[in-house]
């Protein structure tokens, strides 16, 4: 069987809710690793592989896919190479067969040569990454896909914390439609995120609910220096005080 874990040297990160687990990991993509990683991955992952238009993008997806397969192994005890996935009706991966009992919930992002893997048994989880940099239509962005108070929020910035939270307000907001499994799919005005370098991650509201009774929970952390990453996992009725 082939193995990854010492090229991708993933970490896992600490966070307050016990009820997530964040893997974080910078893969090897390398010709050795990438041909070791496709002996891992299903048929239909090897197809998807080939239709990248782009080499770079296709050995990432390769050895991140693997990477998954095998975090996904070591907390079911079987060959990652068994693990069955298939995708919900917006794309979101899910396992599947006779792994589907397990109920471990999982979502995946990268950027660049960051990868960062949630997991969560019994609750649905999402999670984004991205490089903070200077975008030329940050603010066109910003202005099609924040909430309105969200916007407003931007704009107060200065200039010089722009970038920083224009990033931590896109990474949360995909973070917790991922979470939903609706993507993009999901009107975004229709919730409203914290931004503002400084102040604490949190969902300030959900349509008409607060976000601090609402059935979620968002953390944001940086996973490596010049990058900013979100995780959002459901809360239970049994988390409610």
């Amino acid at each position: 069987m082939a193995t990854m874990a010492a090229a991708a040297r993933p970490r896992a990160a600490s966070f307050s809710d016990d009820d997530v687990e964040v893997v974080v990991a910078r893969p090897d993509v390398g010709s050795d690793a990438v041909s070791a990683s496709a002996t891992l991955l299903s048929d239909r992952e090897r197809e998807r592989a080939r239709r990248f238009a782009f080499d770079p993008d296709r050995r990432r997806f390769i050895v991140a896919r693997a990477l998954l397969r095998q975090l996904l192994a070591a907390r079911l005890g079987v060959r990652p190479e068994s693990v069955e996935l298939t995708s919900g009706p917006r794309g979101k991966p899910t396992l599947a067969g006779r792994f589907a009992a397990a109920d471990l919930r999982f979502n995946v992002s990268h950027c660049e040569d960051v990868a960062v893997y949630a997991f969560s048994t019994g609750r649905d989880v999402g999670v984004d990454v991205e490089a903070v940099r200077a975008l030329p239509d940050a603010d066109d962005l910003a202005a099609r896909c924040f909430s309105r108070r969200e916007y407003a929020t931007y704009q107060a910035l200065e200039p010089g914390e722009r970038a920083l939270g224009f990033f931590q307000c896109w990474t949360r907001k995909e973070a917790f439609v991922k979470a939903l499994g609706d993507g993009l799919y999901h009107p975004l005005d229709r919730f409203d995120v914290s931004l503002a370098p400084g102040e604490p991650a949190r969902i300030l509201r959900v349509e008409d609910v607060p976000g601090d009774r609402c059935r979620w929970r968002l953390e944001g952390f940086s996973p490596v220096p010049g990058f900013v990453a979100a995780v959002v996992t459901e809360r239970l009725i049994e988390d409610d005080p």
